[in-house]
């Protein structure tokens, strides 16, 4: 089967691209630096040709909520566009578990994002991961200053972004199903927790503290019943090659 994917530089992108060559797909990626840009929609055609699935998993530069509804609406509505006219079969959309708890910022262009991915005539399906593994680290170096960093005291059920990417592939190989089951690591931790375990690990002289203004319900990013469970731990990722690789 032949895949695009949308996205395939990044985080996950990376992750999905090697999960689909190991399962034998042939791959093409969209991104700027292959020729293609998603937003303006340039080099989409051609590369879309003979493609049977587009995994998206786009993210925007961008946090704030205006400039990320503006990104995902324009790459969700240019992948259907084109992906129609050129005979694609099925898109899978990667998006959050909890954006309709924080309809806010990132996770209100998050749901836009699904809207446009799901309105679309292309057959779609729509997959909300918990935050990943990786979501720790991610937030110490956005928001350390002076070697303190200030994360909201949330109950998070992190997973690997591998994993991730294996459970897309495995979507798109399979029927559209329109909305599959949340998926979710094993472990419910305290954010902040995962965070000084991530520190301690480096070696980094970095304080970790409760953010008291963040404003987010402390369990907002739980999946609800009946989603699917996958390892590793974030113990058990922390131990790996993927913490590793981060860079604080």
């Amino acid at each position: 089967m032949k895949l695009a994917i949308a996205g395939g530089t990044g985080l996950v992108g990376r992750h999905v691209v090697a999960a689909a060559q190991a399962h034998g797909h042939e791959v093409v990626v969209l991104s700027r630096s292959a020729g293609v840009d998603v937003v303006s929609g340039d080099g989409l055609a051609d590369a879309l040709t003979g493609v049977h699935t587009i995994v998206d998993v786009t993210n925007s530069a961008s946090q704030e909520e205006q400039r990320a509804t503006d990104f995902f609406v324009a790459a969700a509505g240019n992948l259907q566009r084109h992906g129609v006219g050129c005979g694609v079969d099925h898109i899978v959309t990667l998006s959050i578990v909890g954006i309709d708890e924080l309809p806010f910022g990132y996770y209100a262009a998050k749901l836009a994002h699904e809207r446009v991915a799901a309105a679309g005539p292309t057959p779609a399906t729509i997959l909300r991961a918990t935050q990943f593994h990786e979501f720790p680290a991610q937030m110490i170096g956005w928001t350390v200053d002076n070697g303190v960093a200030r994360l909201p005291d949330l109950t998070v059920q992190t997973i690997a972004a591998r994993t991730v990417a294996e459970v897309l592939v495995e979507l798109a190989a399979a029927r559209p199903a329109e909305r599959a089951a949340d998926l979710a690591g094993p472990d419910e931790r305290r954010l902040i927790e995962l965070a000084r375990a991530f520190v301690e690990r480096r070696g980094a002289e970095i304080v970790v503290e409760p953010d008291d203004e963040a404003g987010v319900p402390p369990r907002a990013l739980i999946p609800g019943a009946g989603a699917r469970i996958e390892p590793p731990s974030f113990d058990e990722w922390l131990d790996g090659e993927d913490a590793a690789a981060l860079a604080l």
